[in-house]
């Protein structure tokens, strides 16, 4: 057969190198040599000998999920063999993260990750006991994070003396040493988002980044 579907573009090559690499703008393949982690769901296809088991949220993750009705449901892939991830067509995006580096992302847009990297749901510092973000994934290690977001991301530099605020149904995530809190807004919240009443907004502070995706979360979204 011939036509643009079999172009280089979209023809599949064999993985060079075992680890995380992104297909193309919208799936990751992991050439798996051992174990790694993903979102429950999230497997499009794979070959070789692989095996999938799904791994559980512990207290914590239990306890988030009671919550907020967010969570992150993972499983484990073992064995030696190529997989591709991708979820609802969102963009993809790999983060190497390094030793010393700490990386708070929202549970939503992880989409893999190398097993070396810890993992862990944090309370958002500041956050109280209401509003979006209330907990938020932790990574650290060595290894490589696959990321999803709804469109291109935006990565906004934060200085000292110099905050930023964003929409808590917006934030993908954030750098290590920010500190959070929440930011009401009520006068304007006519105005932000199209909607009306109180808005609230997270507040960063601190000498770092914070990615925000183009789009607030709906509802559907919010479940992920």
């Amino acid at each position: 057969m011939k036509g643009d579907l079999f172009s280089s573009e979209h023809m599949v090559q064999p993985a060079s190198a075992p680890g995380m690499t992104v297909q193309n703008s919208k799936s990751i393949r992991y050439a798996v040599n051992g174990e790694m982690l993903a979102r429950q769901g999230a497997m499009i296809a794979h070959r070789g000998n692989l095996q999938f088991e799904r791994k559980s949220q512990g207290v914590g993750g239990m306890l988030k999920r009671a919550v907020t009705g967010e969570g992150l449901p993972l499983m484990a892939v073992r064995g030696q063999g190529e997989a591709w991830f991708a979820h609802e067509a969102q963009n993809c995006f790999v983060i190497d993260v390094e030793p010393g580096d700490v990386f708070t992302v929202n549970g939503r847009n992880v989409l893999c990750f190398d097993a070396s990297l810890s993992y862990e749901i944090k309370t958002v510092k500041g956050a109280g006991i209401t509003g979006g973000g209330l907990f938020n994934s932790v990574f650290q290690g060595q290894g490589k994070l696959g990321l999803i977001c709804e469109g291109d991301p935006l990565v906004i530099p934060i200085a000292p003396q110099a905050p930023v605020f964003v929409d808590t149904d917006a934030v993908v995530g954030w750098s290590a040493g920010l500190q959070t809190s929440l930011h009401r807004s009520q006068s304007v919240g006519s105005m932000l988002r199209g909607g009306s009443g109180e808005a609230v907004q997270l507040k960063l502070e601190g000498q770092g980044f914070v990615v925000v995706r183009p789009s607030e979360a709906t509802p559907q979204n919010k479940q992920a």
